[in-house]
């Protein structure tokens, strides 16, 4: 029997509540390795005094979660990606750790082959962002050229994971058309960026959000925009198609 009225919204509230925690908890399981090298880093970076020692460390980090993540947190990542489409496509009621290890299989070595192209180039950015800030006078300007290409990369990963979840497509045309959405629809990827931001910025405010709410939360949100975009394109095609063949009959007509 359906609940109703004031008892009804609790309830629903309450099973969307249950449903984000354990997608995210399942997300950070799955990931250990990577989270855990990661805050162990920033601990002892925060201990740290000298510049060089926080460099060393902030380099050693990075490194060893660039090698991690294809492995831990991609393929993580894309199956709390794949049950947030299920959700945002109205299957609210989708069975969630059956589904959420389906597409982890499925898609793992998607999502391993991705990742290794993305941590590779996040790395680069970060250690050379570093070495022009802190090491190259007169360069420091262009340590902002690095942090514009990482947002840039940044903001196509969430389309990645998206299209992954999405699509049946090869590795090379998820990551080509990651880039070209984030490129071509711009407004989205900037509201998209946004909310991510905001996502983060409520999380370091309470943070015992982080272990229940911070992963799945960023994405339902991003896979939401991800399905406006291409709604939008699909209905752009079909009104194009539709106008051709409007075109089309006239011109048989006109012939006739």
């Amino acid at each position: 029997m359906e609940m109703r009225g004031m008892m009804g919204g609790f309830y629903k509230i309450s099973e969307w509540i249950m449903r984000l925690a354990v997608i995210n908890v399942l997300w950070l399981l799955c990931s250990v390795p990577f989270w855990l090298v990661g805050l162990t880093g920033f601990m002892n970076m925060n201990a740290a005094t000298d510049e060089a020692q926080i460099t060393g460390l902030l380099q050693t980090t990075v490194i060893l979660m660039a090698i991690l993540s294809p492995f831990t947190f991609f393929p993580a990542t894309s199956a709390m990606f794949s049950v947030a489409r299920k959700w945002v496509m109205g299957d609210t009621d989708v069975p969630l750790l059956k589904t959420f290890f389906r597409n982890y299989k499925q898609n793992y070595k998607q999502a391993m082959i991705g990742g290794i192209l993305y941590s590779l180039i996040s790395t680069i950015l970060i250690i050379d962002y570093r070495v022009y800030l802190t090491r190259i006078e007169n360069l420091q300007i262009v340590a902002y050229l690095f942090i514009a290409l990482m947002l840039l990369v940044v903001v196509s990963l969430h389309h990645f994971f998206s299209l992954l979840s999405h699509f049946h497509m090869k590795t090379t045309q998820l990551l080509k058309n990651a880039l070209v959405l984030t490129i071509g629809r711009p407004i989205r990827s900037v509201i998209m960026t946004l909310g991510t931001v905001a996502i983060l910025f409520i999380s370091t405010r309470f943070t015992f959000l982080i272990p229940f709410f911070f992963g799945s939360v960023i994405a339902t949100f991003t896979f939401y925009n991800f399905n406006l975009i291409i709604t939008k394109m699909m209905a752009g095609n079909e009104a194009l198609t539709e106008e051709q063949n409007g075109s089309l009959e006239e011109d048989q007509e006109t012939k006739s």
